[in-house]
């Protein structure tokens, strides 16, 4: 277990697309671990911070750990599927903590993935929720928020997730 690195915005390994996890159960725990504990230490130091994806800590996995409401998810191998309707939402990023991105998102959506155990898991999840896993699984095929902003406007401090400013 550790605290890893988390890739910043600039950083082109972050524009990586990640490739399926195979059945290592010694390597994808591992990761999840160092997932876990960067995660908390993040939320420590900025205040904020639910999930983290596989590549921000120069994993290309495609595995995503959220932890919230004191649960912990990991979600090895998500296939991701959309509701219609679509919101507009501020995002923010552990790889550019304090900025944030205004971009659309779908409502509502339904994740499928394998868990620890490498059992069959799905999951719906609706309003920031739903942000929220869409952001990570972004993450997953080299996609970042800033990527998606509704134009070039579309962005803005919040000091208060920086502790730059």
């Amino acid at each position: 277990m550790a605290i890893r690195e988390i890739l910043l915005l600039g950083n082109k390994a972050l524009y990586n697309v990640s490739r399926e996890a195979t059945r290592d159960m010694d390597t994808i725990s591992q990761v999840v671990n160092d997932l876990h504990d960067t995660i908390l230490n993040f939320r420590e130091r900025y205040g904020f911070g639910r999930a983290i994806a596989a590549p921000q800590i120069g994993e290309f996995l495609r595995i995503i750990y959220m932890n919230f409401d004191k649960k912990s998810y990991t979600l090895i191998n998500p296939r991701l599927e959309f509701g219609e309707e679509e919101i507009q939402v501020w995002d923010d990023c552990m790889s550019f903590p304090g900025l944030e991105v205004k971009l659309n998102r779908y409502k509502k959506c339904t994740i499928s993935y394998k868990d620890l155990q490498w059992n069959d898991c799905v999951l719906e999840f609706e309003g920031d929720l739903s942000e929220l896993v869409q952001h990570e699984y972004d993450h997953l095929d080299g996609i970042l928020a800033v990527q998606r902003a509704i134009d070039n406007k579309s962005f803005r401090i919040n000091s208060k997730k920086s502790k730059c400013f």
